[in-house]
Parts: C-alpha cells; structure tokens; sequence
C-alpha cells in the first residue's frame, strides 16, 4: 500500500515505517557523532518507543555505551492500521543495534501489569548480567490497569481552575482554533494521578530492589515538564499538573529506598517538545511553536536527542547538573531563560493566524509532528508502495 500521512485529530492513522527508520537513523547518527561520555552499563528504559525514552535509549547505547532494554506498548500490523510509529521504532531499533553490534532487548506488552515485570526481571537475572545500574521511567499512557484492585483507570486532560478556552494549533492546517479544557471533576482528578502519577514508578523500583537486580550506585530518572506561566492552566493548573506533582513526591520516595545502595533518584524538568502527548494538550502547539521560533533564532533550540544528550553527558554524569529548590534538575534551562520567556510571553499575548507566521514555527512544528509517525523526512519516496506483509514478519 502506499501511506500518506492521514490523521484523526493527533493520532496518525497509518506510520510510515520506512520514514520512522529514517528518523530513527537520524538520532543514532546524531549520537554517535558526540563525544563519547561515562555512563551507565546497563539501563532498562520503561517506555522507549518514542519520544524522550526512545532519545534515552539512543544516546545510552550510542553516546555511552550502554547495553539496553526497552519497555514499552504498542501495536503491530492489523487488518485496519500499519501499526505504530512506536512499533516500527522498537523493529528498527533492534536491526540498528545489531548492525552496530550492540546489545539490546524489546519487551512489548502492559508494563503496568506484575506478570509483564517479573518477565523482565527474569531477562535481566538470565540474559543482562543480573543487575541494572539506570531505570528510566517515560511511560505516556491514557489508561492503567492497577494491578493491586484490577481497576483500569483512564486519565483527563482537564483544568482544576475552571473551563478554559484557549489558542491551539490545528494539526491538518497549521492554523489557529480555539481549544477548549473542561474543569476537572475529583474522580478525573484522581483517576490522572493514578494513571500519570508515580505509583508505577514505585512498583517497577519495589520490584527491582525486591529481585536484587539494582547496582550498586543505581540511579532511576522520571521524565516530567513544568512550562511557564503562559502555558500554566492548561499544565500546571490542571489535572497533569497534579499527577506530576504526585510523580516528585514519588522521586523522593524512590531516592529514599536507593541510598541504601547509594544510588538517587530524581526528576528531570524537559523542554518542551513534540512529543505524541503534548500534540494533545490544548495551547501548547501554539506555545511550542512561538517558543521553537525564539529560541532557534537565538541558536539555542534543541530537539529531542540533544536535549537528551545534553541532559546525560553534562548532569546525570557530568558536573554540570541544574536543581531547583525541589531537588528537579533543570534540563528545561535554556526555555526558561527569562529572556526567552519575556519575548514569548509578549508573542503569545498578540498571536493570530494574521502574524502566526511571522511570529512563530509553525512549519517546524508540523515537521517534527509529522515526523514522529515517520512523514516529511527526506530521502523517503512516499509514492512508491509498501509491502506491510513482507514487514510484518519483522521482529521487534
């Protein structure tokens, strides 16, 4: 078949796979060029298809050295979809490692679930040398099944601080509409919270330490973003807002567990990116896009994998680490730089779809949108057919 790009709001409808191998490529090359820093040995990534797991996976392997594991779930080849992006990236991920003689192992199936993580438990005491000296926990999901009660909770981006109506970015225009964001009710509240909270986190860590497959000097990092004030009631005034308050709280909890070992763990505050998650939440696209245009003006922009390499190399182990008064290290520096805030807070109070170009990247929004499910990537011959059959006998 031949797959054009094809969405349903932010959900693609159909990945390209020849275009997220393309993409993957890109972020190994990218890794392998930087200079080659200390890290960890062994790391097992709970949520490394995309985003900023997948760029973690990346630069550990590429830029560290470091043999991996990755946790994640997606779908495959069906009757009615090509699968995902994300599957496509744990296919190639696993060819590209080989190819360049690394070690690594794809789980894919309920990371929420006990059984899923006595499955990898078991892999890292038989196959990966019987400890893990990083856990990385990035999981961006909808819904979790609590394997404690067998209650699947589902979460919701609403506000705590009344309806909110607002500028967002139509993906399929590139135009601005209005988004919208219901208040939040208490059990959608706390139905986020259990979702995107950190109880996970502290069940993967409780597992670990409980198996003795954590090395001495374990370190264990959860993904979050805070924003600035222009974006803060839609984020921090809503419901995410409250599960990742509830994720820190977790962090100090699991850092508390890991001194025994004399190991840390700890938050990481990201810059904003394009990620499957964030293309949901109403504002942001229009944030993001005035945000990618001052700061690439400024030449202080970074995707994905150099934020990430950036985050690995000067403070996760290297002498360069930024904390706030919560303990968080600031990999969202360069955002926050009040500078850069002073100039997108004027652009966003003014914005419309008669100054959108001038004043923001719209275009490089879109790119980098379009190229998580593997679209607009030079080099890829998006006429020519597809042989999902032939594909989807690849293992991930």
């Amino acid at each position: 078949m031949i797959i054009k790009p094809e969405f349903i709001g932010p959900i693609s409808k159909n990945p390209h796979p020849y275009g997220c191998k393309a993409s993957l490529e890109k972020q190994i090359d990218y890794a392998k060029k930087q200079p080659h820093f200390k890290g960890a040995k062994k790391a097992l990534i709970i949520g490394a298809s995309s985003g900023y797991g997948l760029a973690t996976r990346i630069v550990l392997e590429f830029g560290a050295g470091a043999d991996t594991i990755g946790v994640s779930f997606e779908i495959g080849v069906t009757e009615k979809r090509a699968g995902t992006a994300g599957w496509w990236n744990n296919i190639w991920y696993k060819e590209l490692a080989k190819k360049y003689g690394k070690a690594t192992k794809n789980f894919v199936g309920d990371a929420f679930g006990t059984e899923f993580k006595n499955d990898v438990i078991k892999y890292i005491k038989k196959e990966f040398g019987g400890k893990v000296d990083l856990v990385i926990y990035s999981l961006a999901s909808g819904r979790r099944t609590d394997p404690k009660d067998g209650h699947t909770y589902t979460s919701a981006l609403r506000s705590i601080e009344g309806e909110i109506r607002s500028h967002t970015l139509d993906l399929n225009t590139g135009e601005i509409i209005e988004g919208h964001m219901a208040v939040a009710t208490q059990a959608d509240i706390d139905n986020t919270v259990k979702v995107m909270g950190g109880e996970d986190w502290k069940l993967w860590m409780e597992a670990l330490a409980e198996a003795g497959v954590l090395a001495e000097g374990c370190k264990s990092i959860a993904y979050s973003y805070e924003g600035p004030k222009s974006t803060y009631p839609i984020y921090e005034g809503g419901t995410i807002g409250l599960a990742k308050r509830h994720l820190e709280k977790t962090s100090y909890e699991i850092n508390k567990d890991l001194k025994a070992i004399n190991g840390e763990a700890f938050v990481a505050i990201c810059k904003a990116m394009v990620t499957k998650a964030s293309a949901f939440i109403p504002l942001f696209p229009v944030y993001a896009s005035i945000l990618f245009k001052v700061m690439k003006k400024n030449g202080t922009h970074e995707g994905c994998i150099e934020q990430i390499e950036r985050l690995f190399k000067d403070m996760v182990y290297g002498n360069k680490r930024i904390t706030d008064s919560k303990g968080r290290v600031r990999a969202d520096n360069l955002e926050m730089d009040p500078k850069v805030q002073e100039v997108v807070e004027k652009l966003m109070e003014t914005i419309n779809n008669s100054n959108l170009k001038k004043n923001a990247d719209v275009e490089g929004f879109l790119k980098d949108f379009l190229e998580l499910n593997g679209f607009g990537i030079e080099g890829i011959n998006y006429e020519e057919d597809v042989d999902l059959e032939v594909l989807s006998k690849l293992e991930y």
